[in-house]
């Protein structure tokens, strides 16, 4: 094997490990609100999520509609400027940010951490060759422009979905006591738990996607950016795998510490989540679970009084959402810097 198949898959190993890990830090995305309301175990609740996020490969596969995709590795960072060391870079300040507010049980955006040490990675290089003033050459303003909008409507169309359905449960259901209620919702939840964990599939897995397809193409492995069917695949698995870890300290922080769920609160907020998620999808804008659950999970707790959301948790949840770009941008270029240091190659 030359030395550049074997950089090249030692990147695309790489790219599996923050997929891996962008699963086990979202597992509780997925799972939260099922085992906040006790419809499943822990342990039986990231199988099924696990099961949903290999499955949303499907579609892919049949019909090659990775948009997300190609959004994050060829729509916000200008793939002329891309080589292997900058996607390295940028994996590693991902999976910096991502571990580092997994051990504070900080549910931040794993998806924002990725695209933001891509950027930085990207925006190093450039500074590296043409000085510190072109950074931002480096950047596609156009593929920014709706992520960054989608970092605060996404959040808000879960909030407002969680709400709005809420409000229509308790009334459909407003002849039913609340026993017989959540003996139904303990049922749906199966349903709107894998509806979650399919969108969340959909969505992620496709970021990894796109890096590991950026760096087939600025290897030369590719001629133009065309997500192979192994790539979804391993893509997929690798998601998968990582939601059958879990991550159980954002488990406490979503499904226990945000606000108290019930099966038809955990029914409502899932299901906000999932179309707040495949809406973004369907436009190929890569979106945050995160964001979107943790409103979802908020607009539910807020219809029976504001005072049942703890605020101020979110607040701090919100800060750890603003600082993950810049945080692992500033990651991603000092990565970049030290491989540089340490290997001489941009």
């Amino acid at each position: 094997m030359d030395s550049a198949l074997l950089l090249v898959s030692f990147i695309v190993f790489v790219a599996l490990i923050f997929d891996f890990i962008n699963g086990f830090h979202d597992a509780a995305n997925s799972v939260a609100t099922i085992v906040a309301t006790r419809v499943l175990s822990p342990f039986q609740a990231v199988l099924w999520a696990a099961f949903w996020n290999f499955i949303a490969a499907i579609p892919l596969l049949f019909f090659h509609e990775a948009g997300v995709a190609k959004t994050v590795g060829a729509g916000m960072v200008d793939i002329r400027l891309v080589t292997e060391m900058v996607v390295l870079a940028g994996l590693a300040g991902a999976i910096f940010w991502n571990l580092f507010t997994w051990y504070f049980g900080l549910p931040s955006s794993s998806s924002h951490a990725l695209m933001g040490g891509y950027a930085g990675a990207a925006m190093a290089k450039v500074a590296a060759t043409r000085g510190a003033g072109a950074s931002f050459e480096a950047i596609v303003p156009a593929g920014w422009t709706s992520t960054v909008a989608f970092i605060f409507i996404a959040p808000l169309i879960g909030l407002c979905l969680g709400y709005l359905l809420m409000v229509l449960v308790f009334w459909l259901f407003r002849r039913s006591s609340p026993r017989r209620m959540d003996g139904w919702f303990r049922r749906l939840q199966l349903i709107s738990s894998g509806l979650f964990s399919y969108s969340h599939g959909a969505n992620d897995a496709q970021k990894t996607m796109g890096i590991i397809t950026s760096v087939l193409v600025a290897a030369g492995y590719l001629k133009e950016f065309d997500v192979q069917w192994w790539v979804v695949l391993s893509a997929h698995a690798a998601i998968a795998l990582g939601t059958m870890s879990g991550g159980w300290r954002i488990v406490h922080t979503m499904g226990a510490r945000l606000t108290r769920l019930k099966p038809r609160g955990g029914f409502c907020a899932e299901t906000a989540g999932a179309i707040a998620i495949l809406f973004p999808t369907y436009l190929k804008v890569p979106v945050s679970t995160t964001h979107v659950i943790t409103g979802a999970v908020a607009g539910v707790g807020s219809i029976q009084r504001l005072k049942a959301v703890r605020w101020g948790l979110a607040a701090n949840i919100l800060w750890a959402w603003v600082l993950t770009i810049p945080m692992s941008a500033l990651a991603g270029g000092l990565s970049f810097l030290i491989i540089h240091w340490l290997t001489g190659r941009m």
